[in-house]
């Protein structure tokens, strides 16, 4: 099926169904983290209700859930298009990895989604229908739900990141599952679920501080806007730190499974022993650079041995580059790493072994096929690498990865001191916060009066203003970490299994295109439907009831 797909796809068909599948993941990552983030918040907010029976923490816990609401139905409605693509656009990959793919989604969708559906009925009514601790009981599943739902997503994610559990069945021409467990608690999934739903909800809690800021800007519902920035600026300092920490487990995993996509983060030319992280080079965000000639990039300037240690957790530990990958290296165990050259002929005597296989099968010759099928598994492992026509397609565009990289990097560092901030001007630490209001009026951040005050309120309106514009920031930051995992992937589907042409539905290249526009015209609208919803509801703010 493979080979006759190669033969007869149309080049527009892989690029338009790259874009839309692109658009699509984009516009959903745009509702998800947000479901997740505020998740957190609203529960901590209704435990405050639970153990307080105060009136005031219950009117902010439907506040909260109201605006949760308007996002988890958009979050819905694109994830489901989403699912719905891997059979029209990539049918050849579902045909392919069916079996071990559509095992995590079956579930997310069978167990996942109905718990959020169910104990999101009882949050949004039944208020007055439940006793208060089954009312919180589903809130916090609400949540649990989505985060479930998410853990599902991301393992069928990490599979292709890392495919393991599997093994290819050459009578059926699929890979196909071996080890459920393997598949489902993969070091790869845990990692990237623990960071990923960790990023969420610093987004969820920079919508939060951002919501409360302007409530202070506009002096109205202080209480509301100054508990609840208490509660999303902890959420958001521990999701800040937490996910610096599983950044840095992520990317020790991207070093050993992934080393091309590592070299493409840091646009590592040539790799060795005691390398450097880069802060800044000069990478032309519209060009592949080129590699080849180039020591390194341009005007670069690095922190000394932090690469080596984020990758191997030491020093002078050994990362390949760009180029070694291209030549194949030695690793430091004495491991040998054949070249990509060396991938590609192994990997077409394995298709070639495949074919003779099947044509031994159907002549009923058992002994050409056992020797066939002998070969076809020496080889299997770079079975992928056949489909590859030019070496250097297996290098990823550089730029994306660089630079996307820097940003979700750099913006987590700004939400770290931010959140702290916000803290520290929040309650009243001994010293600390003496000296951090003073600093800070020195400087012109804070006025000369606030500089002896733990009041919030009275600050200039831009300083509001910093903390709404961080929410597109947080998103901005969200999606370069996808830009980057995916991106950094290329060209394969499956790492190392199946590249991305190989995969894609036979479709005529022109309905793929009419169905991107349509989606993003469709998409754009849902999002600006959905903010305005959003914008309408906090400027209602919060439903205080006559007791």
């Amino acid at each position: 099926m493979i080979e006759n797909l190669l033969l007869n796809i149309d080049a527009g068909t892989i690029d338009w169904s790259r874009a839309q599948f692109a658009l699509t993941a984009i516009y959903h990552w745009l509702f998800v983290p947000l479901t997740l983030g505020l998740a957190v918040i609203m529960g901590i907010v209704e435990t405050r209700y639970y153990r307080t029976k105060d009136e005031f923490w219950k009117t902010a816990a439907m506040f909260w859930q109201r605006l949760f609401g308007i996002n988890f139905a958009m979050g819905v409605a694109t994830g489901i298009i989403l699912e719905f693509e891997f059979g029209t656009n990539w049918s050849n990959y579902s045909w392919f990895v069916g079996d071990i793919f559509g095992a995590p989604l079956a579930i997310e969708g069978i167990v996942a989604f109905f718990m959020e559906s169910t104990f999101v009925a009882v949050m949004y009514f039944g208020w007055k229908k439940v006793s208060p601790g089954f009312h919180l009981a589903s809130t916090w599943l609400t949540g649990l739900g989505a985060t479930i739902s998410a853990w599902w997503i991301l393992v069928a994610n990490a599979w292709m990141q890392y495919p393991v559990g599997c093994e290819f069945n050459p009578d059926t021409m699929r890979n196909e599952m071996v080890d459920f467990l393997a598949v489902a608690f993969s070091p790869f999934a845990v990692g990237k679920f623990f960071h990923t739903v960790i990023s969420a909800w610093i987004i969820g809690a920079v919508f939060c501080v951002g919501v409360c800021c302007w409530y202070l800007m506009k002096k109205r519902d202080i209480r509301l806007a100054t508990e609840s920035m208490k509660i999303g600026s902890i959420v958001g300092l521990i999701a800040s730190l937490g996910a610096a920490f599983t950044g840095h487990i992520s990317g020790q995993q991207v070093a050993q499974v992934q080393p091309m996509k590592l070299a493409a983060m840091e646009a590592l030319y040539n790799g060795g022993t005691d390398q450097g992280l880069t802060a800044v080079a000069w990478v032309n965000p519209f060009e592949q650079p080129d590699y080849t000639s180039q020591e390194s990039a341009p005007l670069k300037i690095d922190m000394p041995y932090a690469l080596s240690i984020m990758a191997t957790n030491d020093p002078h530990g050994f990362v390949p580059g760009i180029n070694d990958i291209l030549r194949g290296y030695t690793k430091p165990d004495g491991t040998v790493e054949p070249s990509v050259e060396q991938k590609m002929a192994m990997g077409k005597k394995a298709i070639s072994s495949l074919a003779a296989y099947r044509n031994a099968k159907k002549a009923r010759d058992e002994q050409k096929a056992a020797a066939e099928l002998a070969t076809l598994k020496e080889n299997i492992k770079y079975m992928g690498y056949g489909y590859i026509k030019d070496k250097h397609d297996v290098v990823p565009y550089v730029p994306v990865n660089f630079w996307a990289f820097r940003i979700m990097v750099g913006l987590g560092c700004v939400f770290i001191l931010f959140f702290a901030l916000i803290l520290i001007l929040l309650y009243d630490i001994p010293y600390l916060s003496i000296i951090t209001r003073r600093l800070l009026a020195t400087v012109g951040i804070l006025p000369e009066t606030a500089a002896d005050t733990k009041e919030i309120t009275g600050l200039p309106a831009w300083h509001y203003w910093l903390a709404i514009i961080l929410i597109p920031l947080a998103y901005i930051a969200s999606e370069s970490g996808w830009l980057v995992a995916e991106f950094g992937r290329q060209p394969w589907t499956i790492q190392d299994m199946l590249p991305t042409w190989a995969a894609v539905s036979d479709l005529n290249s022109s309905s793929v295109a009419l169905t991107f526009f349509l989606f993003l015209f469709l998409f754009t609208t849902m999002l600006a439907v959905e903010i305005n919803i959003l914008l309408k509801q906090i400027k209602k703010g919060p439903e205080y009831e006559n007791h």
